[in-house]
């Protein structure tokens, strides 16, 4: 059993029994997935695995005092994965102590925060970890040690944000896909801080709501969670610098309107430079009296360095449709595409997601990768076009 396995069953039978001391509301949910990907080509490296299946498990259990000022999250993560060693994993997403008074709020233990309106990236989100063996999307976020102190006041809420200790970037390993021409050695991961993973981050954000407009102003000093991966031989070696982002994300709702937009601007990761995301998505409620909702959206993803950045998203436009059936099942369908200007290629996606029932849901997802040039970053996933099934049990 790995070391952090170890820790999530110690945690999880600490939290199963704790509901015994007088609890006011105290409940367990979560689901248990079965995955399902099959691979459209062989893979470029022969060393990666083809059609893949795997199951994951993510408990939760909250509680909440009698007088509601205190309250208990627990959220665990474990997968199992056929093909790839390291997808095999297990997390503690969240463990955090909340307590709330009249105008604050103190959080303490490992939590998740989300910052971020677009829909194709979310350049604000800073706090957390991306669990990249998860998914090629980064939507998967590991959970951060944190105290987290929320002022909420007339003028907004400001978030006080004290990070101790880092978590490193997961990475698909020899085996798996949605990785480069050559694998990336984690175990040799670099600091610029000679405090390594144990460096102290601070961040803070002010939010409000003024008229139409939701808004938010971040800041972030510390660890990068973008790492550089160095060319060592055969594999590739991620080193962590230290830097300051400053980030705003604003969203304003105009009747069938939503306008979007994340800018960044980032120093200590080579030269200091801009990078933004904005756009808009507009829905046709209730088309043609069916109950369907058809949402289009539209977004603009801009970088400043160019065909230098560790990114495909440098000069990029998203096209989509989103559409919610309103119906018991809450069906729902995503489909986009992310074209680059400059020829690099085109990422194309979709997802679709129904429930089964109470108590089981169906998601499907696929991706291709699209008239790719030679030496993009994009070039390097063009053999892992993919279509996936996930079951989900929720209890």
């Amino acid at each position: 059993m790995s070391r952090s396995t170890g820790r999530l069953a110690v945690l999880a039978l600490l939290l199963a029994l704790a509901p015994a001391v007088g609890a006011a509301r105290s409940e367990w949910s979560g689901n248990i997935s079965l995955e399902y990907r099959a691979f459209v080509q062989s893979p470029l490296d022969p060393r990666q695995h083809g059609d893949n299946l795997s199951g994951a498990f993510e408990p939760r259990w909250f509680y909440e005092s009698d007088d509601g000022r205190d309250s208990l999250l627990f959220e665990g993560f474990v997968r199992e994965d056929q093909g790839d060693a390291q997808r095999s994993h297990a997390d503690l997403r969240e463990l955090l102590w909340e307590r709330v008074g009249e105008d604050w709020e103190l959080r303490v233990g490992i939590g998740k925060v989300f910052w971020g309106v677009t829909e194709s990236q979310h350049l604000v989100d800073i706090i957390n970890q991306t669990d990249l063996v998860e998914n090629f999307d980064r939507e998967d976020k590991l959970g951060q040690p944190m105290v987290n102190l929320s002022l909420v006041r007339d003028w907004g809420t400001l978030d006080l944000f004290v990070l101790p200790g880092f978590r490193e970037r997961t990475f698909p390993g020899i085996a798996g896909r949605f990785r480069g021409p050559l694998p990336v050695s984690t175990g040799e991961a670099r600091y610029e801080s000679a405090d390594g993973d144990r460096h102290v981050d601070y961040a803070l954000r002010w939010s409000s709501a003024i008229g139409e407009w939701d808004l938010g102003l971040s800041w972030f000093r510390g660890t990068g969670r973008d790492p550089d991966l160095l060319f060592a031989g055969d594999r590739l070696i991620p080193f962590y610098p230290q830097i300051e982002q400053l980030g705003l994300d604003a969203q304003a709702t105009l009747d069938s309107w939503l306008w979007k937009l994340e800018v960044i601007h980032r120093r200590g990761q080579g030269a200091a430079y801009w990078a933004a995301t904005g756009g808009f998505e507009y829905t046709l409620y209730d088309v043609g009296g069916t109950g369907l909702d058809v949402g289009l959206l539209a977004e603009y993803l801009y970088d400043e360095r160019g065909g230098n950045a560790p990114t495909p998203f440098d000069d990029d436009v998203l096209a989509g449709v989103r559409l919610a059936f309103n119906d018991e099942q809450s069906s729902e369908i995503l489909f986009g595409v992310i074209q680059d200007l400059n020829g690099d290629g085109e990422v194309i996606n979709l997802e679709a997601s129904r429930r089964l029932g109470e108590r089981f849901k169906l998601e499907l997802e696929a991706r291709w990768f699209r008239d790719t040039r030679a030496g993009s970053l994009v070039d390097s996933l063009r053999a892992d076009d993919y279509m996936q099934a996930t079951l989900g049990w929720y209890f």
